[in-house]
C-alpha cells in the first residue's frame, strides 16, 4: 500500500536550532506499507526535508536567497 500525503501548517514554535518564523509551510511525504497476512510487516517513508528546511530559511533555494 502506498500513501502520498501533504501536510500544511504555520511554524509557530521553535524547532531544535530553528526559532519560530511564522512562515506558512507545506511538506509532502510518501509512505509505503508492506502488508503480510493482513498485518503490517514493513514501512518505509520519504519526507521532503529539503523543501521543509528551505521554507524555514535554513537552506537557501537554488539561485536565490533563503525564504
Amino acid at each position: 500500500m502506498v500513501t502520498r500525503m501533504t501536510a500544511r501548517g504555520v511554524h509557530e514554535r521553535d524547532l531544535p536550532g530553528i526559532p519560530a518564523t511564522g512562515n506558512q509551510l507545506t511538506m509532502t511525504a510518501t509512505v509505503i506499507h508492506r502488508i503480510e497476512n493482513g498485518r503490517l510487516a514493513e514501512k518505509w517513508s520519504d519526507k521532503d526535508l529539503l523543501g521543509f528546511l528551505q521554507q524555514l530559511g535554513v537552506i537557501p533555494t537554488p539561485g536565490g536567497t533563503p525564504t
